[in-house]
């Protein structure tokens, strides 16, 4: 499973990349505060979501959760792979990183 670093991911935001940022945490963990456009992604709805979420299977895809001993980015990546998703990589540091480095989050 390939991961991405913070100031890899920042690129990607400020960036003119497409790109689909995915946070795997609950509704309310998501509407508290997330990365900058990112979407809700459950893990345990993965596979239902996938084709709606993301627009293809070469997109660049980047999944995270909460911290680094968070395991849902890891479970929704290795589903998105399964399903044949082939950029797909995991932000393991999560909103505890991403905060701690003064980034901003985005509210509902």
């Amino acid at each position: 499973m390939k991961k991405i670093s913070r100031d890899e991911l920042k690129r990607l935001i400020d960036g003119s990349q497409e790109l689909v940022l995915l946070e795997a945490l609950s509704e309310s963990n998501f509407a508290a505060g997330h990365l900058p456009g990112a979407r809700h992604f459950p893990p345990e709805q993965a596979e239902s979501r996938a084709k709606t979420t993301i627009p293809g299977q070469t997109s660049t895809v980047v999944v995270y959760c909460a911290s680094d001993t968070c395991k849902n980015s890891e479970q929704a990546a290795e589903t998105l792979e399964r399903l044949g998703y082939g950029d797909v990589r995991v932000y393991p540091g999560g909103k505890k990183d991403w905060e701690a480095a003064g980034l901003p989050l985005e509210r509902k």
